[in-house]
């Protein structure tokens, strides 16, 4: 084949693959050399070379009796190390789960595994998903391969930072992220990929570490629309043994990239601005409107007047879930343990040793918020908001079929960067969080370059399982930017 094997997208290495140009242990190798030569990067948390080659060797079987399992079949991927992959060391990013290797599979995991999908390795997040720069993750901070015209190290966004720096670095054809409050579609804005949050629902949490069950949704990161379609189509499913997954029809979703958006109706909010928004963002929204208005498409302002409350309700409702389901990590079972004189002790011990700072901090605001006297103040009222908040998505949606947004207030700034202060790093995730508080389907699409080279990413959002024209705006939208940027 002419171009590397490590450029090629995924539907072109299916089709390679299909047409025997390349062999699924081929494009692996080609993989594995790639993440050896970029560890500086620190994307990846553990690599199984041995795993991988065992399943593209299995996939070239395969292929060869005529029994490709699928599209994915051979496909070199990268998994996100919160998913529970058996056998293998699963962390969540944290010193508390050291040495732990599930005996079970995660059901999005199992599910690619049995479309012949081949593991390159588990990637860096930040620990346990929670934070929005991939700097908090015990293993050390990972580095976005875009340097920019400062040529500085940059956070490559997170939590699905790790994933979405070996895409954008050609370590792996795709990868799968994690989503609670924006923590696949930010980092795909920064890092110039494509990154999809499907509905809550679509995929299933079970084997997945959680963070905050009524918001954490898996979903593709990968180099192109298409690529994001297929991959989707792999992963997502009805899962019996996951009690919120939706037992809904699974669409073709690559079937549904028609390049025809004609008549289809784009709501612009006008409440995604956030002050000292750099004018570019601004100017590059404004594009997409046009894009979308040239290939036929109508633009409806619409209002979603709650959307300034979302940020706080986010940081209410995520912490609370997260400190109820962080009480199960206390080094009895599983994980870390640090001894101490008596049961209490070694909790203390064990939790105060093993759960970094931000992990910390979000435990002690979803306790405070939980705790007598302040359920209903904070918590009771933040679900409320909630409901408001899906309420006018519901109301806009009667007008419109997509909307359309920036994806992130900044491009992807220095590693040291607001670590000071929580509250500057939380406003990241001021335009992805609305869209997974109402449990809605949105994608990141990279969309132009920023005055200093940086990607920038423009936001689509969808009704609920309406996916499939969440993908075939976003084709449009991809075709329109012609965004072929990538790190040098």
């Amino acid at each position: 084949m002419s171009a590397a094997l490590t450029d090629l997208t995924l539907a072109q290495a299916r089709d390679a693959l299909a047409g025997g140009e390349v062999t699924a242990l081929e494009l692996t190798d080609a993989h594995l050399a790639a993440m050896e030569g970029a560890r500086e990067l620190n994307a990846f948390i553990t690599e199984t070379p041995e795993i991988a080659r065992q399943r593209a060797k299995d996939s070239d079987g395969r292929r060869a009796k005529g029994e490709a399992a699928g599209p994915m079949d051979g496909i070199p991927i990268a998994i996100k190390d919160l998913f529970c992959t058996e056998g293998v060391l699963t962390t969540a990013g944290s010193h508390i789960l050291d040495g732990f290797t599930p005996p079970y599979e995660s059901t999005v995991t199992q599910n690619l595994k049995d479309a012949g999908a081949v593991m390159l390795g588990k990637t860096n997040l930040d620990e346990f998903a929670m934070g929005s720069a991939n700097v908090t993750s015990y293993y050390g901070n990972v580095i976005n391969p875009w340097k920019g015209a400062q040529a500085k190290d940059l956070v490559p966004g997170g939590s699905s930072g790790g994933s979405a720096a070996a895409v954008a670095a050609r370590l792996c054809t795709a990868a799968i992220g994690t989503d609670t409050g924006g923590s696949i579609r930010q980092p795909a804005s920064f890092c110039g990929i494509v990154g999809m949050k499907p509905t809550y629902g679509r995929c299933s949490r079970w084997g997945t570490v959680a963070f905050a069950s009524s918001l954490d949704q898996a979903g593709p990161m990968t180099r192109t629309v298409r690529d994001a379609a297929i991959l989707l189509g792999a992963m997502a499913g009805h899962d019996p043994k996951d009690s919120t997954s939706a037992p809904v029809a699974l669409p073709d979703f690559e079937a549904a990239l028609s390049g025809d958006i004609r008549g289809l109706k784009i709501g612009i909010p006008k409440e995604y601005r956030v002050e000292n928004m750099p004018d570019e963002i601004e100017a590059l929204w404004k594009q997409g409107v046009e894009w979308m208005k040239e290939a036929g498409a109508e633009t409806v302002e619409v209002s979603l007047p709650t959307t300034k409350y979302a940020l706080p309700t986010y940081y209410i409702v995520a912490p609370a879930e997260a400190s109820s389901n962080l009480a199960r990590y206390d080094g009895v079972r599983y994980g870390l343990r640090i001894p101490g004189n008596t049961l209490d002790e070694m909790y203390e011990n064990t939790r105060g040793e093993g759960f970094g700072d931000e992990v910390q901090r979000r435990i002690l605001i979803g306790t405070y918020v939980l705790s007598a006297g302040y359920y209903d103040a904070y918590y009771l009222k933040a679900q409320k908001v909630r409901t408001r908040i899906a309420e006018d998505f519901r109301a806009a949606f009667e007008a419109v079929d997509v909307i359309l947004t920036p994806t992130a207030p900044s491009t992807a700034f220095a590693i040291g960067e607001k670590m000071d202060d929580p509250v500057a790093m939380y406003l990241n995730d001021v335009f992805t969080v609305p869209a997974s508080l109402a449990g809605l389907p949105g994608i990141s699409v990279p969309a132009g370059l920023s005055g200093d080279g940086l990607p920038l990413g423009l936001q689509l959002i969808a009704k609920p399982f309406a996916e499939d024209t969440l993908f075939r705006a976003a084709d449009v939208l991809e075709s329109a930017a012609g965004f072929d940027g990538r790190p040098k």
